[in-house]
């Protein structure tokens, strides 16, 4: 499984350039008007400023849900790795685009590049913990399975150390900074051709049996691999009263009922929960504590950090504690947190000492959410869907984790400006609702088989098992390695 790790290294910086942008901000808004005067002679309106670097902004979303849109058809026609080493072409043309648009003056390239790097994010955040998932061994799927978080969260660190003044963020390096995005995706054309496609996709979607065998001995590091092999065929014969399933058969079975909820219910809570608020926040809330205004981005880099301990700390623990565990704990630390925050931002101007709180709550809800409403989503959605039904489980997630993200970036300004500080209320419900639901429906998963897994719904959802001598699978090619 050592060859495995390498893979992870380019988990697409896409899903940093959030980071990247916002650093570069004021050098990309006067970048905008000044290419606007070139052209017409005459400086924006400050309306459509604000307009277009809206637009820039939700490009990104926008993107990442058209890319949530492509996972079935791609994953299933060219595989899970195929898939991959296609997505480079929506990291490198874009990290282009947007190093070079400051040289042919065009602010449209880096729109452009938004809705492509977009896809490239709903892309990789979908296929790389499939992927993972389908290669990981049972007692190693739920570490293997954080670690695409891990690197997330260091590529959002490192977006956050370039984009420091003192480095890339600055009049003469914002492009190189936003063209960064690229390197990943050379790295990962390099190394990835090297790595076996996922052995599930091999034998239950290509029926071929001998790929599928020296796949696995590649990945586990020795020759007898015949019980997984017999594993991943109980999992065939049981989707073949099934047959393949696409986004509108996973609504309408029954089978599936209660999985499918479970997926919308948590990809919303991870977005809907406050994250991107807090991290909105949070300068106002270090600079109201007394920090330096130059010294903000620092505390900001150090959170980051913060986020990244937690995360490997999350990877050594959700085989021994369990992924609902970590859900349970984690939502209900930034429930916590964004209660006590409330009340600490409405006395911060009465009270001296309540922006330390403040600083406390955000540094705890960060804790809370790398523990687990960040990684285990995400791994839950391999390990709660059966080969046949866990592209479009995944078209279905992505899609409702970049509408959300979406929603919140839309939304947030108005609650703002509207509640103050009494918008974490919202998020502090939202997280008290998404716990319950956990506390009560979602069962547990580590070692566990995904057929093992499957019975539990099965019971759940209060339909008889399935009975793979009587259909065949229809949608799949037919065997050409095992008769």
């Amino acid at each position: 499984m050592g060859t495995t790790w390498l893979l992870l290294t380019p988990l697409q910086s896409s899903n940093d350039s959030g980071v990247l942008l916002c650093s570069a901000l004021q050098f990309m808004k006067d970048f905008y008007n000044y290419t606007y005067y070139d052209r017409v002679g005459e400086y924006m309106n400050e309306f459509y400023l604000t307009l277009l670097w809206s637009v820039t902004v939700s490009m990104f979303p926008f993107g990442g849900f058209l890319g949530s849109l492509m996972v079935g058809p791609l994953v299933n026609n060219l595989g899970r790795k195929g898939t991959l080493l296609f997505n480079n072409i929506f990291s490198i043309v874009p990290a282009l685009l947007m190093g070079f648009s400051e040289l042919a003056k065009s602010f449209e390239m880096i729109i452009v590049a938004r809705v492509l790097v977009g896809i490239c994010a709903g892309l990789s955040s979908n296929v790389v913990p499939m992927y993972l998932g389908e290669l990981a061994p049972k007692n190693w799927r739920g570490a293997l399975g954080v670690v695409p978080q891990l690197f997330i969260t260091i590529g959002i660190l490192v977006a956050q150390i370039f984009g420091l003044r003192s480095l890339l963020a600055n009049e003469e390096g914002w492009p190189i900074l936003l063209g960064l995005t690229g390197i990943p995706a050379v790295l990962q054309l390099l190394f990835l051709p090297f790595f076996p496609e996922s052995p599930r996709y091999l034998l239950i979607q290509k029926k071929d049996e001998a790929a599928a065998k020296s796949a696995l001995r590649r990945l586990r590091g020795w020759h007898d691999v015949d019980a997984e092999i017999e594993e991943i065929l109980e999992e065939d014969r049981a989707e073949k009263a099934v047959g393949f399933i696409s986004v509108l058969k996973l609504f309408k079975m029954r089978s599936l009922r209660w999985q499918v909820i479970s997926i919308i219910v948590l990809m919303a809570g991870q977005q809907l929960s406050g994250v991107n608020a807090i991290y909105y926040y949070a300068d106002q809330i270090y600079l109201s504590a007394g920090v330096n205004e130059d010294d903000v981005q620092y505390v900001t880099a150090g959170t980051g950090a913060v986020n990244v301990l937690i995360t490997v700390c999350a990877i050594f623990v959700v085989e021994l504690m369990g992924r609902r565990f970590l859900l349970l704990l984690g939502f209900s630390v930034c429930f916590t947190a964004c209660c006590v925050l409330t009340g600490a931002l409405a006395l911060q101007d009465v009270i001296s000492w309540m922006p330390y709180i403040s600083i406390a709550c955000v540094i705890s809800y960060v804790i809370g959410h790398a523990l687990g409403p960040s990684p285990i989503p995400a791994l839950l959605v391999t390990e709660i869907f059966l080969q046949s039904s866990r592209p479009a489980a995944y078209m279905v997630a992505g899609t409702v984790h970049w509408l959300s993200n979406f929603t919140v970036g839309l939304v947030f300004p108005f609650i703002q400006v509207g509640l103050g500080a009494y918008s974490f209320v919202i998020f502090a419900v939202i997280c008290l609702l998404t716990t319950v639901y956990i506390f009560l429906i979602i069962p547990e998963t580590k070692s566990k088989t995904f057929i093992e897994i499957n019975r539990i719904f099965i019971k759940m959802n209060k339909v008889p098992g399935v009975h793979p001598e009587k259909e065949e699978l229809k949608e799949f090619p037919p065997s050409t390695a095992r008769q």
